[in-house]
């Protein structure tokens, strides 16, 4: 049986139908924020409830990276390779230096605790991006049950260290991404806890190096657009409740990639970043497409 659904012509040039889909490991409770390291071969991602950042190489397979991990969720590389992560236990963004000390990026705004950062990005100017919605200070799930003290806000820190509430009409921000040129930012929505609406992907004009617009360009059903990224054309690969859903520019759903478990996030990586490496709920799968992602170094 198929585990492919395409809705478009366009998406059978994205897709090689004779690659499987490959579940790398499993027993997790919920894994989130996968990041190819490509000079170590390697994929890192979160199993947020365990407290754990785990490493899966092809030919290791799974071993344990950080563990106590903060209650990590999302994770990017900078510009020059370090990982940068979202840290739910902590209320912060931090970054690892090569020599494993934690630089700590962002706590607080304005005198109050940041809520829970979520989701993190990378601009080419080395600004950093993050989504704080209170997913993780919500119960004790995904860190530790605790006083809301900000709105739900998308952040940016310069290199300077200045950060700013760049998106402050969210109700929960979560997964971001840019486009292959820096020119849009896509952000999801994903509702407050237990009421997921708006439950939709919000797409940014950034001409002016700050975003403007905000109008909708995609409502993912079923589910939420909890993570995405974007390959090489301009295309948002999603998660969703059934799967990956491949997004074109102008909004259309292409087609999915159905996966037995509900998909928390995703992203691209392997020897030619064309493999997709995708978070679902209790286990890590893995499928080769026939498009490049925009990954960091």
């Amino acid at each position: 049986m198929s585990f492919y659904e395409s809705y478009d012509a366009r998406f059978g040039q994205y897709v090689m139908f004779n690659a499987p889909l490959k579940r790398l490991a499993t027993g997790f409770d919920w894994v989130e924020g996968p990041v190819w390291m490509g000079d170590a071969g390697c994929l890192l991602f979160s199993d947020i409830p365990n407290n754990k950042i785990l490493r899966w190489t092809p030919e290791v397979g799974l071993s344990t990276y950080r563990a106590p991990s903060n209650y990590s969720n999302g994770h990017t590389r900078d510009r020059v390779g370090r990982l940068v992560s979202c840290e739910h236990g902590t209320r912060r963004v931090t970054r690892t230096e090569w020599d494993g000390s934690i630089t700590l990026i962002a706590d607080s705004y304005q005198g109050k605790r940041l809520n829970s950062p979520n989701d993190v990005v990378v601009k080419s100017d080395g600004s950093i991006w993050f989504s704080d919605p209170h997913y993780g200070i919500g119960t004790d799930y995904e860190g530790f049950k605790s006083e809301q003290e900000l709105p739900c806000h998308v952040y940016r820190v310069d290199p300077d260290g200045t950060i700013e509430a760049v998106l402050t009409d969210f109700n929960c921000p979560n997964g971001l991404c840019f486009s292959p040129d820096e020119s849009l930012l896509y952000v999801a929505d994903t509702g407050r806890m237990f009421h997921s609406d708006p439950a939709h992907i919000r797409v940014f004009d950034m001409a002016s190096g700050r975003p403007s617009g905000g109008r909708v360009f995609h409502a993912i059903s079923p589910g939420v657009a909890d993570g995405f990224r974007a390959d090489s054309d301009g295309n948002i690969w999603s998660s969703a409740g059934d799967g990956v859903h491949c997004i074109a520019p102008d909004g259309t759903l292409l087609g999915k990639i159905l996966v037995p478990e509900i998909v928390s996030n995703l992203c691209f990586g392997g020897r030619a970043k064309h493999q997709l490496y995708i978070t679902a709920t209790t286990s890590l799968y893995m499928l080769a497409l026939n498009r490049r992602g925009v990954q960091q170094p």
